[in-house]
């Protein structure tokens, strides 16, 4: 016949089960000290894009684990583009959407609507996700304080320059503005708009090229790009198979086989950790919580860039 506990043993029987409980969670908070030891101060590029800018679920996590950088010590920079929204909003404008290059065609009424869309949208949107935990974020473009300065790009498509209209490419970073407002305890959100320095109007910049520039030049420590995949592919389409790091050098001999999709990604990821980023990683955005999943644990679940020589450090 078994006995009934007696009340403090019964009281202590469950203690114990509730500390085996929380044991996974000790663990995944113990994987991430020395993650967190090493970036403690540290400024986060974050590039904002794919399927987490149109599921409200994804967002939301986004936010929270933007903001939970942010108290853990960390200092979060948010950059994003807006492609779904543009392309949304060009249709209701009757503006066909139209790509040359893997970029999109910008013409002067297209800009127009890119402009009012990547600032009057999409960043209000994010910053207000973010400041539901607390007074953080501040929104700007890459115009403001002259952040992103560009001049025309114009693509070669089968040896011919193309005008694919108000696309720039960036000449210039000025990150006086990102810098005060990180030493003010605020999370910058910048959306990918540069000033131009050939007139007095915009230019439309890639979110992905604007997000390494502007990690290079506030000299992060880390370059996180959010897409739509799990991470570069090994050897895709054969292949499902995640290359989980690499180094600079055999990134660049992979970049002329790549989808057109993914190279302003991985070019950004090579031009931030050739110039002091230490890190640039490529992770799933379709994945909850996919930030904290990839630096908080030892698995990680996307791609990771080092800079020559550091494979097999940790970062």
């Amino acid at each position: 016949m078994t006995e009934t506990p007696k009340p403090a043993e019964g009281r202590k029987q469950q203690a114990t089960a509730r500390k085996h409980t929380a044991l996974p969670k000790a663990q995944t908070l113990i994987e991430a000290l020395p993650w967190l030891t090493r970036h403690h101060g540290k400024t986060v590029v974050i590039k904002f894009g794919g399927n987490a800018m149109i599921d409200e679920e994804l967002k939301a996590a986004f936010a929270q684990d933007v903001v939970f950088l942010h108290h853990a010590g960390l200092k979060p920079v948010v950059v994003h583009g807006g492609g779904p929204q543009i392309s949304k909003a060009l249709d209701r404008h009757g503006i066909v959407s139209e790509f040359k290059a893997g970029l999109r065609v910008t013409t002067e009424d297209a800009m127009d609507v890119v402009r009012m869309v990547l600032a009057g949208q999409v960043q209000r949107e994010l910053v207000g996700l973010l400041n539901q935990h607390g007074p953080l974020a501040v929104g700007l473009t890459g115009e403001d304080a002259h952040t992103i300065t560009a001049t025309k790009h114009q693509p070669r498509i089968e040896g011919e320059l193309v005008d694919i209209g108000r696309v720039g490419e960036i000449t210039e970073i000025d990150t006086g503005a990102i810098e005060a407002l990180l030493a003010d305890g605020r999370i910058p959100v910048v959306s990918s708009i540069a000033r131009s320095q050939d007139d007095h109007h915009v230019y439309n910049v890639n979110a992905d090229t604007a997000a390494a520039a502007l990690a290079a030049a506030l000299d992060a420590e880390t370059l996180m790009v959010l897409t739509d995949v799990e991470g570069l592919y090994e050897d895709w389409p054969n292949s499902d198979e995640v290359i989980s790091r690499l180094t600079a050098s055999e990134l660049e001999k992979l970049l002329p086989d790549l989808a057109s999709g993914m190279v302003p990604k991985m070019e950004g990821c090579l031009h931030a950790v050739r110039n002091g980023v230490h890190t640039a990683r490529v992770i799933d955005g379709r994945v909850q919580h996919s930030i904290l999943l990839e630096i908080f644990t030892d698995e990680g679940i996307g791609t990771m860039v080092v800079p020559d020589g550091e494979k097999g450090e940790t970062a």
